[in-house]
């Protein structure tokens, strides 16, 4: 049987929009050859769809859009992720289904087992897990579907498994012939090699070719990067699709070959993709399509306006310089030569007029008292009411430039540089951040040098730097890395060499800054633990670790 792997780009709840993406894919198979075209998890609604599976007409909405997918393909049999509704009086009302149907007949289905509800997912809020594994079968195989999080509790893989059974294992003992997985599976640093070792491991182990395939595109701060893939029965890859993009590879079940895409090498090209994938979607879907960014000359700026330069095209990014009486001529040389380098227009607003105009608004409120962090975050503050001046006269979304290491010890301005729409490197360390700058410039030397060798300041005061603050940085980022990503308690930290004093500051900063990060923009997910929707933590609260 030739089977086609469609990992497509959803938008949650564009139903007729979806449809529309399927049914060009179903007919694109069919014009192939292919006798299945297999689709991803929740391909219909688009995932996650969160609360929308509260509204009862998302659902009826959702239903019917089945209906309407199921008459409008024939000639070639289709599996789609879609939502189902749970008919047994008990339980939640809804199911995360794959549906198999051909020619208007459904043939088969598979409800969602193992519903996750850490990190980014909460399923267990929605769905009633399904009861049984079953093989469906169609065209003299027997296949086994399963989705998603179905296939992430086998036993020598994850030996502190969460749930109580194993989907896969039951398909193999009901005698599948395939394994199938139809996917929603988020991007993180890492996350694509797992899965590809997970799936060879349990195609080698069951003695089954094992299909995956994996929605793609950019939803609000989580990324799906695609990358679907099938292996042979001895775990190897014969079939694989692009990652971060919309495709379309064939397999077949009788020769056990397929077409074979390239992925994004090195690790930095992914993260950058990643990236570039998220900001494109999420502006698409918001209605943007220009963006505005503070140029400061420093390289969170810098890498982040090459990246949307290099995903929206030049002529959508706009650059705005808004010198103060503490920036450097060094700072104002180097956004320009970014600038010139990119491509990009650029407008330079000085704020030193509206900044005096402040202190001298304040002087009699703070007579007496010195210059201190707060005529720093009137700096911070003044810039984003340009940006957003700009974004409310031109159309165009802020950028927030903030890094994750910033965000986490709060080194930020609430209403200053955390104000944006879209808070592109969020999720990356500074380290990160020089790294995938480099990356950049390594296919085309965008930035400037003066901007990895010079210290980082946030220039709101004569001769700052950053570390006259802040530990240096690979050594906050190793910390940060361990408490946020890997959940690691301090005392652990402090065992692996890192010093007490450190830690301790650094952990105290990172739990006094919650209420920022609380009111920050959204931004793109990429390591294991962002901040955002996916860490819950309680703003006020009077937990102290015991160091």
């Amino acid at each position: 049987m030739k089977i086609a792997l469609a990992q497509i780009n959803p938008t949650i709840g564009a139903f007729e929009q979806n449809i529309g993406l399927m049914v060009n894919c179903a007919d694109t198979a069919r014009a192939k050859g292919c006798d299945l075209i297999i689709f991803p998890e929740l391909s219909l609604s688009g995932y996650p769809p969160r609360d929308l599976l509260e509204q009862t007409g998302f659902v009826n909405d959702s239903i019917d859009a089945l209906q309407l997918l199921i008459r409008s393909i024939n000639g070639i049999g289709v599996l789609a992720g879609c939502i189902t509704l749970n008919t047994e009086g008990q339980g939640k009302p809804i199911y995360n289904t794959g549906v198999l149907f051909e020619n208007g007949e459904v043939i088969g289905t598979a409800q969602k087992r193992l519903l996750p509800n850490y990190d980014v997912f909460d399923e267990t809020r929605y769905f009633e897990p399904g009861r049984s594994s079953k093989a469906v079968r169609y065209k003299g195989l027997r296949l086994g579907i399963a989705i998603c999080e179905d296939i992430w509790n086998d036993p020598s893989m994850f030996p502190a498994h969460i749930y109580h059974v194993d989907p896969v294992s039951e398909l193999a003992r009901a005698g599948a012939d395939i394994f199938i997985s139809i996917s929603a599976s988020p991007f993180e640093m890492g996350k694509g090699s797992f899965r590809r070792q997970l799936v060879t491991h349990l195609s080698k182990r069951y003695k089954r070719p094992f299909i995956y395939v994996n929605t793609v595109g950019g939803q609000d701060s989580v990324i799906f990067d695609g990358a679907s893939f099938a292996v042979t029965p001895d775990g190897n890859t014969v079939c694989q699709a692009l990652d971060f993009s919309p495709d379309i590879v064939e397999f077949d079940t009788d020769s056990l070959c397929g077409e074979m895409h390239p992925v994004s090498e090195p690790r930095e090209e992914a993260v950058v993709r990643a990236l570039g994938l998220g900001l494109t979607d999420y502006m698409r879907r918001c209605g943007f399509k220009k963006v505005a960014l503070g140029l400061s000359g420093g390289i969170d700026s810098a890498l982040t306006a090459a990246i949307a330069a290099r995903v929206l095209g030049r002529e959508n990014v706009l650059g705005v310089l808004m010198p103060s009486p503490f920036t450097s001529q060094e700072s104002i040389e180097d956004a320009l030569e970014l600038a010139k380098n990119l491509g990009i227009n650029t407008l330079t607003i000085p704020i030193t007029g509206v900044f005096d105009s402040y202190l001298k608004t304040l002087e009699t409120a703070f007579s007496g008292r010195p210059f201190d962090t707060t005529e720093e975050n009137l700096q911070a503050r003044i810039r984003s009411n340009i940006l957003m001046a700009v974004s409310n006269k031109f159309g165009h979304m802020v950028l927030a430039t903030g890094n994750k290491t910033e965000l986490a010890v709060g080194y930020c301005t609430l209403y200053g540089d955390l104000t944006g729409g879209f808070a592109l490197i969020s999720d990356i360390s500074k380290t990160m951040v020089y790294s995938l700058a480099r990356h950049l410039n390594s296919i085309n030397h965008v930035i400037p040098e003066r901007i990895f060798t010079k210290a980082p300041s946030a220039e709101l005061k004569p001769n700052q730097k950053d570390q006259d603050e802040l530990p240096p940085y690979d050594i906050l980022d190793a910390i940060i890395e361990l408490y946020v990503e890997k959940n690691m308690p301090p005392c652990k930290i402090i065992s692996m060499g890192l010093d007490r004093e450190i830690v301790k500051k650094v952990i105290n900063m990172v739990t006094r800054s919650e209420y920022k990060r609380h009111q920050a923009p959204p931004g793109p997910k990429v390591t294991t633990k962002a901040f955002g929707y996916g860490r819950r933590f309680p703003l006020a609260q009077g937990y102290m670790w015991k160091l």
